[in-house]
């Protein structure tokens, strides 16, 4: 999944553009509006920070590296104060003509960086207020929001914690084996999307429960080796359904956690959810008959097994019933209320003592 991790330009973005670092450059250091609130809602919703910067002519006589470094040192101890930590500062002090590198937007700075972490692309970004800024980022391979600027889309630090944390919750996930190619997409946030084919009628019409009382928007295809059994297709599609749904969750900050009774005519399900991080299984239930349609009744629970595995969830099913087809989608139904539920997003609290899932 990866490092969710915020490269962030300094001068115009964390602080207001100074016009020099002569005399008495510390008094004039003043940070760009709403910054400090913004980068402790980044923080608290899982994003690292790493400040990345051009400083053009620093060492020189016109612009003395003493008084930039104390300014610097200012600087980060003022975030630091109000709790902001940087996993790393990258100053490049090279002009323009010296073609260097690590001069943004170039990306020689941060090839260390760049190697040694796990980088999570589709949630990143570069925040800076320049267009070498984006064209850093598409270097990279993040994103690129402008700030403070005039240039059309530019945000303010508020717009990019509303666009960062509080967007739609999305991930894809796809899987190739010997036995099946797999893509699956969800939007937590989003539920117009409902569109599954695996090649069994009656597993496909089951994943729609869990999609629709889930509450989320679902994209996924497989093509498995039917021809021997459904045994490949139903695992690896838990398998690559409960990634993308751990993945979309993020850090879990906010979230319900928790979450489902559901009767079926004469069936009914109990479901216990928590999304932990950890997985645990529990299941229940004696079907009547070995199949319905092309899905074998034993493959419901190990279908949810690998749904609970790949989520990092404690799942505890137990269904009662005499109808095989009412007792397995009273199942499925009800771990979908139950992570409509869990996966339920109000605030930014982390439901958890521990301070992460």
């Amino acid at each position: 999944m990866g490092e969710k991790v915020l490269f962030i330009d300094r001068d115009g973005t964390l602080i207001e553009e100074p016009d020099d670092f002569q005399v008495d450059a510390i008094e004039k250091v003043r940070l760009v509006p709403g910054v400090i609130p913004s980068l402790l809602s980044l923080q608290r919703h899982g994003f690292r920070l790493v400040m990345v910067s051009n400083q053009d002519g620093l060492g020189t006589e016109a612009f003395p590296e003493k008084q930039f470094r104390d300014a610097q040192d200012f600087v980060l101890r003022l975030f630091d104060s109000q709790g902001i930590t940087f996993d790393e500062v990258f100053i490049c002090p090279h002009m323009p003509q010296d073609h260097c590198d690590c001069r943004k937007p170039r990306t020689g700075l941060l090839t260390r960086y760049l190697a040694a972490t796990s980088i999570n692309l589709d949630r990143s970004a570069v925040i800076g207020d320049r267009k070498t800024d984006m064209e850093l980022a598409a270097r990279i391979g993040v994103n690129g929001l402008l700030i403070n600027c005039d240039e059309p889309g530019a945000l303010t630090w508020p717009g990019i914690v509303e666009k960062l944390c509080f967007s739609d919750r999305v991930a894809t996930v796809s899987r190739t084996t010997n036995e099946t190619r797999i893509r699956c997409a969800v939007n937590l946030d989003c539920a117009n999307t409902l569109s599954i084919r695996t090649g069994i009628g009656f597993y496909d019409h089951m994943l729609e429960q869990i999609a629709k009382h889930g509450g989320f928007g679902l994209e996924l295809q497989c093509d498995g080796d039917l021809q021997i059994d459904e045994h490949h297709t139903v695992e690896d599609t838990a398998i690559c359904l409960g990634a993308a749904l751990r993945e979309a969750l993020g850090n879990k900050s906010g979230i319900g956690r928790y979450g489902f009774l559901l009767p079926m005519d004469e069936s009914e399900a109990r479901v216990a959810l928590d999304l932990s991080g950890r997985a645990a299984f529990e299941f229940s239930a004696e079907f009547p008959r070995p199949n319905v349609g092309e899905l074998s009744t034993e493959m419901v629970e190990h279908f949810f097994r690998s749904l609970s595995e790949a989520l990092g969830a404690a799942l505890h099913i137990s269904v009662i019933g005499h109808n095989t087809h009412h007792m397995i989608e009273a199942a499925f139904k009800s771990v979908g209320r139950a992570l409509r539920q869990a996966i339920s997003k109000s605030g930014t609290d982390m439901p958890s003592t521990k301070g992460t899932l």
